[in-house]
């Protein structure tokens, strides 16, 4: 990152559109990346080289892979860990569930992915774990799941120390961020979502506990988690609320930045910036992924304005409110995020000069 965007640093949240040649990819070759060909790797590497021109073409400071490796952002963690069976659910599709105890499997491979992605990058890199709560709500599944593990508690908690094991090799690999999404944290904002539990306030605090347990003692790198209300592409958001909900337990993570999203209108007051610790950057969702409609640099300026009225510059990086492609069936083109990561681009050049 360049000394002109030490303030409002622009960044994704992590996963970029799949282009046609990546779906390809993956319907070629093998769903596990870590055993796949070396001829698989080599196009891999390839696209996401391109990947990251493109970010750093558009004026993106803090660049990723895409999560281009994977077709989905959770399934990093069958990569690290045996014990997943590939099922057909009704809720997320074809999708990995565990069905017997987790055990190392290929421990480091995301620390590599990482090596390879700031070899390629010409600033700062960012790389992404799923959380214990967002996988246990993902991958346990009543009625297939209980063998493994009788509870889906017992399952989070036996992700909390490979997940912990690869955060602090990604930390040795030199990435700059270091990021956990636990969306489904973010989802009890909404009344109808807690609803489903019997005791939402005991779910938010284990997520929290989870993410802290993985984090505790960590230095040497920016730690971040981002919340968000789920990202269903063109059908839109999963939850509405603002933050308030989910506010005390927010509180208590015990990291350096918050991703929290912004631009759609369920998001809530950005006023509630106020209420977050002071040593914490804050991750501004300014841009819209989910539709096609591309906001411009100056509708970009007046959101991030808006939030200025309740913290500072200095702790405010740029980005958009979700990743672009969290899953392998959002069909949002590529063209489309470049032209609101430029956008997003133009937007902190402006901010910089404008503000001290």
């Amino acid at each position: 990152m360049s000394p002109a965007s030490d303030l409002f640093p622009t960044t994704v949240i992590g996963s970029m559109p799949r282009p046609p040649f990546v779906k390809d990819l993956f319907a070629a070759g093998s769903r596990t990346h870590a055993t796949a060909p070396v001829e698989w790797q080599q196009r891999m590497d390839d696209a996401v080289r391109y990947c990251v021109r493109l970010q750093e073409q558009a004026g993106i400071d803090i660049v990723s892979d895409g999560e281009w490796r994977r077709e989905t952002y959770v399934d990093v963690i069958a990569e690290l860990l045996s014990g997943f069976e590939w099922i057909d659910r009704e809720e997320f599709g074809y999708h990995q569930v565990v069905t017997r105890p987790v055990e190392s499997w290929h421990p480091g491979i995301v620390a590599r992915e990482a090596q390879f992605l700031k070899a390629t990058a010409c600033g700062q890199v960012k790389t992404c774990l799923p959380s214990p709560y967002l996988i246990g709500q993902r991958m346990w599944v009543p009625g297939i799941s209980e063998a493994a593990y009788p509870r889906r508690e017992q399952f989070c908690e036996a992700l909390i120390e490979p997940l912990r094991r690869e955060l602090l090799a990604l930390r040795e690999a030199g990435v700059d961020v270091i990021q956990l999404d636990e969306p489904h944290l973010c989802v009890l904002v909404d009344p109808q979502v807690r609803a489903r539990f019997a005791d939402p306030e005991a779910e938010m605090a284990r997520a929290v506990e989870w993410i802290n347990a993985i984090v505790a003692g960590v230095s040497g790198v920016r730690l971040a988690v981002h919340l968000c209300r789920r990202n269903w592409g063109r059908r839109g958001w999963g939850a509405a609320g603002g933050y308030e909900a989910i506010l005390p337990h927010i509180q208590q993570l015990e990291v350096d930045q918050l991703m929290l999203e912004f631009s759609i209108p369920v998001a809530g007051d950005v006023a509630i910036l106020r209420e977050l610790p002071p040593s914490c950057l804050i991750g501004l969702g300014c841009v819209d992924v989910r539709f096609p409609e591309i906001e411009s640099s100056q509708q970009i300026v007046e959101r991030v304005y808006g939030a200025l009225e309740h913290v500072a510059a200095n702790r405010i990086t740029l980005n958009p409110d979700c990743g672009f492609s969290p899953g392998k069936d959002h069909d949002v083109p590529l063209d489309e995020a470049y032209e609101k990561l430029k956008c997003l681009g133009l937007a902190a050049e402006q901010l910089r000069r404008e503000v001290s």
